[in-house]
């Protein structure tokens, strides 16, 4: 009788019954769209808001399991939305990584003073790197 155990699996970020939920907080929508679409096909339930004052809102509704946030964007900017977020006891220990066109390193400074867990520049990475990152902060819940 052969009694061997299956083989380990990897892990698996998006089960079909309850998909990792991702926040994309993300004004361009041309941009926007190729993430979705992007995340959608790996699996992923992706929301997506064009400003920060939805993004906080969401944040609470939604339930993600990650935010990916912008910077620069209309109402209130991905610094005080991660600020706001770090700061309110249902959202403080989300996983954020922000993506944005800010290269400076006092940016990047000021983003990990305020608790992001990752910074991720557009111009320095490409979407496979993106949903790389996403699926490493995932798998470290």
């Amino acid at each position: 009788m052969d009694t061997q155990q299956p083989l380990s699996k990897p892990k698996d970020y998006t089960s079909p019954l309850h998909p990792k939920r991702i926040l994309l907080v993300e004004d361009d929508d041309a941009l926007a769209n190729v993430y979705i679409t992007r995340l959608q096909a790996e699996g992923f339930e992706v929301r997506r808001v064009s400003n920060g004052e939805d993004a906080l809102a969401s944040a609470l509704s939604f339930s993600p399991n990650l935010v990916l946030l912008d910077v620069m964007m209309p109402k209130v900017s991905g610094f005080d939305v991660l600020d706001i977020l770090r700061n309110t006891p249902e959202t403080r220990n989300l996983k954020i990584v922000m993506l944005t066109a800010l290269s400076q390193e006092s940016d990047k400074a000021r983003a990990e003073s305020l608790g992001v867990d990752e910074y991720l520049v557009k111009s320095q990475v490409v979407i496979a790197d993106v949903v790389d990152r996403i699926k490493m902060h995932l798998a470290e819940r």
